[in-house]
């Protein structure tokens, strides 16, 4: 799919994403609303601008991505991803809104009375986001290329550009409104197309993956290769090549690819008869249609990676510092718990549309299995199942709920990281001498109001520097970091979540024993041995067998390691229990009403 028409519908998200921007501008001036939109978002609307943001470019695009090329195995991705708000809501959701926190830090260091524990806390937090925002930033490239054939860097840097404008505008309160639009417009977007697509699916005959025989193109395909890829013949084909095949440089000829290892040039072009077996990438053997249709198949440690998989969903969900803020915009306790509910039946709505594209996928788009862009399988089966003009403009919708997709989540995610930024920046600058002046009471009170005011207008627009900062980073690592499958690498992130702030949070609200040692060991061990697991899978070729399996899903083992650290130095440690422990458990757990009494300030 290319032309006008996909530059249209992003260029549409992102004039929208403004709007929606400047219109949270107008009352967006103070501190507490680029923080937490003032603590005053409804249920409904902090349920969708949390689907908006949760629901990123691994669910819009990785998922069906993973189940294309592995199978059933993964439909695993959404059950963790909607079952997380289950523990959110059951243990976290409630509790964290009474703590009158403005980010994880901020929980961090009231619970703990320790300014070390917030500082690492800060860092983990930093860390995640931009990890997370990785995938949304490659993921704009991806689809901008497929569908405008444009330059990688181009994604990420329209990405960038709008959050930037977003996030300096209004804050969280812009923020909202851009994420609760964007849900219904990503599930619009995945909804509508899949209607005729399973029409046109059961005109074709309802085919199904079956059998040994693995992948086949079912009409004859012509595959344009990116980027340079070594693919494994099985079966000898003839096929036409324009570009550079085993070194060699053909233009429109007719080569015989016998079985064995194959070279393809980036930006070849090669056409390959119907019936044919799709090949696969060197070390990469697809499944044959019994394995892909069955769990628990076709991988190494199956059952391990599965049980790892749903550990990092299940509690990283938690973890989440674009997640987790959401919670402090809720008026109340009670309006976080109901929040949690909406968002679940959200959520469940639409995780059962991503694997329906990856089957369809798995039949009419095989050829991504042989160059590796399976995230661009969404994007393309509409012309490929449904073609003409009705293809191109299903194509088109699902184009600007992929944009969507990018953009909450980045939005949602630069505004925590700019939060977190923004806080720490000021404690290390500690130059705030006018409010000092200001809580002495040594200034007229004409020229405290002055103050106060010039000091706000400080702090927020050092929060939107904060937010321009949060915002380019990632994008610059875009450009230098290797693609990896969308869900991989958001797996990854929640793996660093479910090791880090997961036990902060439940022994922090559950527990009166954690003392800020054993919360200090616990984040440097859990979360430093999942990100030294990160790098070991996003910079080098992990190893094979067990030792590969535990360092791309390191969850099963980090987990439980970084909670039996944190319980076990805090035992050792018991005598240094902070001593408002007791007043920080009341106002976690307290009534509402009881519990704003005993609040601080």
């Amino acid at each position: 799919m290319s032309g006008a028409e996909p530059v249209v519908a992003v260029a549409l998200v992102c004039v929208a994403t403004a709007l929606f921007s400047v219109y949270g501008l107008r009352p967006g001036r103070a501190t507490s609303d680029f923080y937490v939109a003032s603590r005053a978002v409804s249920p409904l609307r902090n349920a969708s601008a949390i689907g908006g943001e949760y629901l990123s470019a691994a669910s819009f695009l990785g998922i069906a991505g993973l189940v294309l090329a592995f199978g059933a195995d993964m439909l695993w991705y959404g059950v963790g991803y909607t079952a997380g708000y289950l523990v959110l809501l059951a243990f976290v959701a409630a509790p964290l809104r009474r703590s009158g926190a403005y980010t994880l830090p901020d929980f961090a260091e009231a619970r703990l009375e320790s300014t070390r524990v917030r500082r690492l806390t800060a860092l983990l937090v930093v860390f995640t986001g931009w990890l997370y925002l990785l995938p949304q930033l490659q993921g704009a490239g991806l689809t901008l290329r497929t569908v405008t054939a444009a330059p990688l860097w181009v994604g990420p840097v329209v990405v960038t550009a709008v959050v930037m404008v977003t996030v300096a505008s209004g804050g969280m309160r812009s923020v909202t409104f851009v994420q609760a639009f964007q849900y219904w417009l990503k599930l619009t977007a995945l909804a509508v197309p899949l209607i005729f697509l399973l029409l046109a699916w059961r005109a074709d005959g309802a085919p199904w993956p079956s059998g040994d025989a693995p992948p086949r193109f079912r009409e004859a395909t012509t595959v344009s290769v990116q980027q340079s890829v070594r693919v494994q013949v099985d079966e000898p084909v003839t096929v036409t090549v324009s570009g550079s095949v085993d070194g060699h440089r053909v233009d429109g000829t007719r080569v015989r690819l016998e079985a064995g290892e194959h070279r393809i040039g980036a930006g070849a072009r090669v056409a390959f008869p119907a019936g044919a077996d799709v090949p696969h990438p060197q070390g990469r053997p697809p499944r044959d249609g019994r394995d892909w249709s069955r769990p628990l198949s076709g991988t190494s440690h199956p059952v391990y990676g599965i049980y790892s998989l749903l550990v990092a969903t299940l509690l990283g969900t938690m973890g989440l510092p674009h997640v987790i803020v959401r919670y402090y915009t809720n008026p109340d306790g009670a309006a976080a718990r109901r929040t949690t509910w909406a968002v679940l039946w959200l959520l469940a709505a639409f995780y059962v549309l991503p694997p329906v594209y990856g089957a369809l996928s798995r039949l009419y788009t095989p050829e991504l299995l042989m160059t590796g862009r399976t995230d661009a399988a969404v994007l393309l089966l509409p012309a490929r199942l449904v073609g003409g003009t009705g293809g191109v403009l299903l194509g088109t919708l699902l184009t600007a709920g992929a944009f969507a997709a990018f953009l909450s989540t980045a939005c949602g995610l630069t505004v925590s990281v700019a939060g977190v930024l923004g806080q720490e920046l000021e404690r290390m600058w500690a130059a705030a001498r006018a409010r000092v002046t200001f809580r002495r009471g040594l200034v007229s009170r004409p020229r405290r109001a002055r103050t106060e005011l010039r000091i706000e207008a400080r702090d927020v627009l050092r929060l939107r520097l904060a937010g321009v900062a949060a915002a380019t980073v990632p994008c610059l690592l875009s450009f230098v970091v290797a693609p990896r499958a969308a869900a991989d690498v958001v797996g990854l992130a929640f793996a660093v979540a479910a090791s880090s702030f997961s036990p902060l949070l439940l022994l922090g609200i559950w527990w009166r024993g954690l003392t800020p040692q054993g919360a200090m060991a616990g984040l440097l061990v859990g979360g430093g041995t999942t990100i030294g697991a990160v790098v070991v899978t996003m910079v080098a070729e992990p190893p094979g067998g067990w030792a590969g399996t535990m360092l791309s899903r390191p969850a099963a083992w980090s987990v439980p390691l970084a909670f039996a650290v944190m319980i076990g130095t805090s035992r050792l440690t018991r005598r240094n229990v902070p001593p408002g422990t007791a007043g920080a458990l009341s106002r976690l757990h307290a009534p509402e009403p009881l519990a704003a009494s005993r609040r601080p300030g």
